[in-house]
C-alpha cells in the first residue's frame, strides 16, 4: 500500500487523516521551501512569446505527482510614476500531467488563455516557481 504526502512552500503541518476504522488513509505533510528545492527542480525554463517551457525534475527517492507549477506575468509599465488602469497581469497554476519517477524529468509546456495582449505601454516579466506536489512513498509497517 502506497500513500501520498503533499508537499508545499508553507511552514505548517496538516493533521493525518483518519478513517472510521482508525486507521491513517494518508498524512500530509507542508514543507520548507529549502526542503521542498531538494526534492523537485524546475530546469531550462523559458518563456517565449507568453508560452513556458521547461523540465521538472524529480531529486527524491519517491514517485511524484500532482505537480502544480505558478506562472505568473507581472505588468510592468514603461513609466512606474504614471501607471495605467489596466494591468494585464495574471498568474496561472498548471498541473503537470502523469507522473515523475525518482531521478527523472518530464517536459511541461503552459500557455496562458486567452494569449497576453500586445501593448507597447509597458511589458511582461515572467516568473515560474513550483506550487506544490504530491510524493508517494510506500508504508512501512
Amino acid at each position: 500500500m502506497k500513500r501520498a504526502r503533499r508537499a508545499s512552500a508553507l511552514f505548517f503541518l496538516l493533521p493525518v487523516l483518519f478513517s472510521a476504522s482508525r486507521q491513517a488513509v494518508h498524512a500530509q505533510a507542508i514543507r520548507e521551501p529549502q526542503e521542498a528545492t531538494r526534492t523537485i527542480t524546475l530546469e531550462n525554463v523559458v518563456v517565449k512569446n507568453g508560452t513556458v517551457t521547461g523540465e521538472v525534475r524529480n531529486r527524491s527517492p519517491h514517485t511524484l505527482r500532482d505537480v502544480q507549477i505558478l506562472v505568473r506575468y507581472t505588468w510592468l509599465w514603461n513609466n512606474e510614476f504614471k501607471p495605467g488602469k489596466d494591468d494585464p497581469g495574471a498568474s496561472f497554476y498548471h498541473t503537470v500531467p502523469g507522473e515523475i519517477p525518482p531521478g527523472r524529468s518530464t517536459h511541461f509546456s503552459f500557455s496562458p488563455t486567452p494569449p497576453l495582449p500586445k501593448r507597447a505601454d509597458g511589458r511582461f516579466e515572467t516568473t515560474v516557481s513550483v506550487a506544490g506536489f504530491s510524493e508517494i512513498i510506500p508504508q512501512t509497517r
